[in-house]
């Protein structure tokens, strides 16, 4: 069964919420060659942990991996193909890149944002919800926390549908 591209799809939660599980489970419910656009970096022996424990979740189920942790818009518009389901974990990840590099990111929120309504492929996005806890005590934590609320407003308004996951549980907001 394949399931029509009504257009992209957001799946936020916090960490360990399931929404990477829940998320996989409706790229793979699409019918259609996975990709996975992986967007971290193995900065420490911790996060190299994460990602091994990813790739293996995925390893025999036909996924392809692509590795982007900061030109994400550009492997999206190469990749992109209505024959594919895309799952771009985790946006935060690269919030987190952008920032790190220094780079402009209202320039590339913009380029995401316009790239959504033309984008063919079926997209799933998953990003953490980092906006729901206390006001973080430094500048940078505070601009990171508000830089995911941007891009999360930014991709659920562009978003066919949108689920916040919590102990595994989905709640589909949107859609």
């Amino acid at each position: 069964m394949t399931i029509p591209n009504a257009g992209p799809i957001l799946v936020l939660g916090g960490a360990r919420s399931g929404k990477s599980s829940f998320a996989e489970r409706l790229a793979e419910a699409s019918g259609l060659p996975l990709h996975y656009a992986a967007t971290g970096r193995a900065w420490d022996d911790e996060m190299r942990d994460r990602i091994r424990h990813h790739q293996e979740t995925r390893r025999g189920k036909g996924w392809t991996t692509h590795e982007e942790p900061l030109n994400l818009v550009g492997l999206l518009r190469r990749i992109d193909d209505p024959a594919r389901a895309i799952l771009v974990d985790c946006l935060t990840l690269w919030v987190t890149n952008l920032m790190m590099e220094e780079r402009d990111i209202a320039a590339e929120f913009a380029a995401l944002a316009a790239f959504l309504p033309e984008a063919r492929a079926r997209l799933i996005f998953v990003s953490n919800e980092v906006g729901l806890g206390i006001v973080p005590e430094n500048r940078m934590a505070r601009d990171f926390r508000d830089h995911a609320g941007r891009l999360h407003q930014i991709v659920a308004e562009k978003s066919a549908e949108v689920y916040f996951v919590a102990a595994g549980l989905p709640l589909k907001m949107k859609g």
